[in-house]
């Protein structure tokens, strides 16, 4: 098995997981605040640590799937050569943007650690999530250089098209 489909499989049960967690601590609360009067204690920290990771981990794998949101009014007038360089640009800038983002976002994590910033009520620490973050950013970026090289799928269908007589 491939790194990425490793990569995407592990991420993919990792966001499942904390999705299904973050689903089972909210029914778990809502029926202890409403039938017992006694809502979960750190229920809300532990749903924003698992949306933090459910967005955080969820992001490489949109990127390694090209599933970002994009606008292709244009596309329709373009060149299959134009649609190439713009989606490598895309990849280029995303790519620099999210390294950038991580780089910034590890500084912090190191900050976060060195301050032992913890949540209010649980008192977990905030750093290994806050690592995580980074991490996945960094991940997603590196998504993004590889498919700088990797033709789009509408890109290999239309080179298909041109090579079958």
């Amino acid at each position: 098995m491939k790194l990425a489909q490793l990569l995407q499989k592990t991420l993919g049960l990792f966001a499942a997981i904390v999705l299904f967690l973050m689903m089972t601590i909210t029914a778990v609360d809502v029926v202890g605040r409403y039938f017992f009067n006694k809502p979960l204690a750190g229920g809300f920290e532990i749903t924003e640590i698992g949306l933090a990771l459910l967005i955080y981990c969820a992001l490489p794998l949109v990127s390694a799937r090209r599933e970002h949101i994009v606008i292709d009014t244009f596309d329709v007038f373009m060149s299959a050569g134009v649609k190439t360089f713009l989606n490598r640009m895309a990849d280029v800038i995303c790519f620099i943007a999210l390294a950038g983002v991580g780089y910034i976002l590890f500084k912090r994590a190191i900050r976060v650690a060195e301050y032992g910033d913890t949540t209010n009520v649980l008192l977990l620490p905030l750093a290994p999530v806050v690592y995580t973050m980074s991490g996945m950013i960094v991940i997603a970026g590196l998504m993004h250089l590889v498919l700088i090289f990797v033709p789009h799928a509408d890109q290999a269908a239309s080179d298909s098209k041109e090579v079958t007589p």
